[in-house]
């Protein structure tokens, strides 16, 4: 073994150690922590911004793409919203201990199940410095240790923010250890990682195609995937035009590097000479360059930049200010479509028909679907979780964003009065 595979399992040993402790810390010390951090947080802004500056120019010297500067920036307001999901985590109801399904059997037992922490959380992150402190935080609240592998790009930004966690929260008086940064960026790390099952119950990849697949396959621990959108917005042929004008420009163009972003425009061919020319000026006066079949071609015309779709482009997470067309004829072809194409992330139907809207809910696969409202709602602090580890696209154990809940299993507990079993 190398040493730098020696850290990731050494670092692994220590949170499983602290883990124990932690997982019976009381929800006051945890929110106190909690505090603590978002606190700290804003009064280093100056630092952290000193520390990621040189990082974004020499991501830009590299010739990273704009998608992935803007997952790499900070500002101060992104500062201060980390800050904030913090202080929301602290805010909400802790799960550990809770005993659901109480019953009692004929012979007088009462049986339920109490939720747990699941132990130790291993996360393997692309370039994101803010997820250092959402996973963070939703496993200190949730009971579980973390151990942080942050990608190389902003390795020093994710560095000075989990310094700024281990501080605040041993001052706190939670367990040394619960939350440990893997300092190489080696890659030998990561396999380190996935072998280390004796100290890591879950493994949480937050990336790219290729890290998610490389998690999932060599991880020796139970792995919860997901993040890659492929996401679509339907327009039915009962849509309310002026409303799905502003949800597509939303989901498209706010943050367009997310993977709640809109990726493909799924248009009802009865509206699509009536809405596409609108939409394809929006999106263009904002940047978005369409790729479109034949027949949303000759709708389009030169209200925007576009190019003939290439098939591959249907399977595309754009990551950018790029957006596949596609015109359908039914609510059967959308879902057709989003059947073959999708990524089980979000989709999206527009319509005020109540039949075409519950079809849609029931028969899209994806782990969040959305009526009349866009894709980018998709995130754990807008749906109430404060914030998430990821966004599972899995079905089993979590689906969606997942928050604190999801971040815990359960035990039986039995209570008897002497009962004996015949």
């Amino acid at each position: 073994m190398t040493t730098t595979q020696i850290e990731a399992v050494e670092r692994a040993a220590r949170v499983r150690k602290a883990a124990r402790q932690l997982g019976t810390a009381s929800t006051d010390l945890k929110d106190t922590a909690l505090l603590r951090v978002a606190d700290a947080i804003e009064a280093e802004t100056d630092a952290l911004l000193a520390v990621n500056g040189p990082e974004l120019e020499r991501a830009r010297v590299n010739g990273l793409t704009d998608a992935f500067l803007d997952r790499m920036t900070l500002t101060p307001d992104r500062i201060a919203g980390i800050a904030r999901d913090v202080r929301a985590i602290a805010a909400l109801p802790d799960p550990v201990g809770e005993v659901e399904d109480m019953s009692t059997r004929p012979n007088g037992l009462q049986i339920g199940r109490m939720r747990v922490p699941l132990g130790v959380i291993g996360a393997v992150y692309e370039s994101r410095p803010n997820v250092t402190v959402d996973i963070a935080a939703v496993c200190l609240k949730s009971g579980n240790g973390v151990l942080l592998r942050s990608g190389t790009d902003a390795h020093a930004t994710s560095a000075a923010l989990a310094a700024i966690l281990q501080r605040e929260t041993a001052a706190a008086g939670l367990p040394d250890h619960c939350i440990e940064f893997v300092q190489s960026t080696d890659r030998a790390e990561v396999g380190a990682m996935l072998r280390a099952h004796e100290y890591i119950d879950l493994m949480v990849p937050r990336g790219g195609a290729d890290l998610i697949r490389r998690i999932r396959d060599e991880a020796t621990m139970p792995v919860v995937a997901g993040g890659i959108g492929v996401c679509h917005t339907y327009i039915d042929d009962e849509a309310e035009l002026d409303m799905a004008e502003r949800i597509v420009v939303n989901a498209k163009t706010q943050r367009p590097s997310v993977c709640n972003a809109m990726d493909t425009l799924l248009v009802h061919a009865d509206v699509a000479a009536s809405f596409l020319p609108r939409v394809a000026r929006a999106l263009g006066d904002r940047g978005v360059t369409l790729h479109v079949d034949d027949r949303a071609a000759g709708l389009v015309g030169d209200t925007a930049p576009a190019f003939p779709v290439e098939p591959e482009d249907y399977d595309r997470e754009w990551l950018s200010l790029d957006c596949s067309v596609h015109i359908v004829d039914s609510l059967d072809d959308a879902l057709d479509h989003i059947e073959v194409h999708g990524s089980g992330h979000s989709e999206a139907i527009v319509t005020d028909s109540y039949a075409a809207a519950q079809r849609f809910q029931r028969e899209a696969d994806a782990a969040a679907v959305f009526v009349n409202a866009s894709t980018y709602f998709n995130d754990g602090a807008q749906f109430g979780l404060g914030c998430e580890v990821g966004i599972s696209t899995q079905k089993m154990h979590a689906r969606g964003p997942m928050g604190l809940r999801e971040l815990t299993s359960y035990k039986w507990v039995v209570l008897g009065t002497g009962q004996v079993r015949t």
